[in-house]
């Protein structure tokens, strides 16, 4: 985006606000002169915060969800039913799913569904990762918590086949949620209802 009379690093820190999702051309402007605005110390302190955050989260060497830590705070707890694996897209479904306070087992988190018009298979998720708990032993239940979107569907419906011959319960969350809608915009109550409604595949 080129803008005109528009010094060429203001430019430039619109053009990466930009590119943030959910950020469209008026509020990346608007970010960027309130970054722009702030003082020299919490501009740095910004800045520094990103690439630390670069530096430190990775992923856990068990569930996958996004950690500073070589094993994530759940998957520690000792107070997880660890019998239970809830599988999601993403992290950000794992912060919606805590924040009802009630789902006491753990995640496994898959990064991203498959999706064949978007050249994402099987091999480019977190499966591997997965299924290697499950051969391990002691898991009673996975609930697939993919959102109720076709790549959702396809994604669950393509792990339940893998999981089944591990004589393993593999139940789909019970959807108050809408089609196509995804897990992070629903409330603590339309969560809570979904997992206490789950029903097997």
């Amino acid at each position: 985006m080129s803008l005109t009379h528009t010094p060429v690093s203001l430019s430039r820190l619109i053009e990466w606000f930009e590119r943030l999702p959910g950020i469209g051309k008026k509020t990346a402007q608007r970010l960027a002169f309130y970054v722009l605005n702030l003082p020299k110390e919490d501009a740095k302190g910004f800045a520094d915060t990103i690439l630390e955050a670069h530096e430190k989260i990775k992923y856990c060497s068990i569930c996958q969800n996004l950690t500073d830590t070589e094993v994530c705070s759940i998957c520690t707890s000792s107070s997880r039913d660890r019998s239970v694996i809830c599988v999601v897209e993403d992290s950000q479904d794992v912060i919606a799913l805590e924040r009802t306070h009630e789902f006491d087992a753990t995640y496994h988190v898959l990064h991203g569904l498959i999706s064949p018009l978007n050249d994402i298979g099987p091999e480019q998720l977190k499966i591997r990762e997965l299924m290697e708990r499950i051969h391990k032993g002691g898991i009673a239940e996975v609930i697939m918590a993919t959102n109720p979107t076709l790549e959702g569907d396809a994604t669950a419906m393509y792990l339940s086949k893998l999981i089944k011959p591990f004589d393993v319960k593999v139940t789909r969350l019970a959807y108050g949620i809408p089609v196509g809608g995804n897990l992070e915009y629903a409330d603590e109550i339309t969560l809570l209802r979904a997992l206490e409604g789950r029903s097997e595949i």
